[in-house]
């Protein structure tokens, strides 16, 4: 008996290179025109128009228009969540590019997934979170204590505000460079932003590569050794 959504359409959709190369694009949360998306998958302008279509019709992508101007994003967290999972199989079982780019180090060590840290750094602020007891698991899955609550607070996040956005509070996600997992779900979106806010780290114009200052990156690696350092460190962000 054959049960459940049919997954070959998309599994095949997301298999063909060029597209492949769209979707990776579009998971650093930004909306990108068909020009660029051709520069991307390296195809014509009439190619990446088909490709679009197709990723369209299937409910992976949606499109914005802006005047003349048309962008493409990816169409919900889903996707994201899909995909950085495809990401970490294909990394865990050999498939992975013949010739590495220059900058994959620095996706490694910090990069957006979709819209929350990923990479080394994301990971370390993870089990940091986790070590401080901000964050714990149970049976419920990722939850935030009342410590994490006062935590977030001094680091200039109102916990309450976020847990009312309609998405998932907070949630594990596996990083596919480091095969452990950093932070996602509305509660990582926050710390990520305040991360840029603060101006510890910057996302690069044309990558998901999150750059860090060298004093934003002593800074956030502070935060998660003794927890008398860290607790130092927040009262001096709280003063931001």
């Amino acid at each position: 008996m054959k049960d459940g959504p049919h997954i070959a359409r998309i599994a095949a959709l997301i298999g063909d290179h060029a597209r492949a190369e769209v979707l990776t694009a579009l998971m650093a949360d930004r909306a990108l025109t068909a020009t660029e998306l051709a520069t991307v998958a390296g195809v014509t302008k009439q190619t990446i128009s088909a490709h679009l279509a197709k990723l369209r019709e299937a409910g992976l992508i949606v499109v914005e228009s802006q005047g003349r101007h048309r962008y493409f994003r990816l169409a919900d967290r889903d996707v994201a969540q899909l995909l950085e999972s495809l990401m970490g199989v294909a990394f865990r079982t050999g498939a992975v590019r013949l010739r590495s780019s220059p900058r994959e180090p620095a996706l490694r060590k910090a990069r957006v997934c979709y819209d929350h840290l990923a990479g080394e750094l994301g990971v370390l602020a993870y089990e940091g979170l986790l070590a401080q007891r901000v964050l714990k698991t149970g049976r419920d899955g990722l939850q935030l204590t009342p410590a994490g609550r006062a935590w977030f607070a001094d680091f200039g996040i109102d916990a309450d505000a976020v847990a009312a956005e309609r998405r998932a509070f907070c949630r594990p996600c596996l990083d596919w460079g480091e095969r452990r997992h950093h932070l996602g779900g509305a509660l990582g979106k926050a710390l990520l932003q305040r991360l840029v806010d603060l101006g510890w780290a910057r996302r690069a114009e044309d990558s998901r590569i999150l750059l860090f200052t060298p004093r934003g990156e002593q800074a956030w690696r502070a935060l998660w050794r003794e927890p008398a350092e860290a607790t130092a460190r927040l009262a001096s962000v709280a003063s931001h």
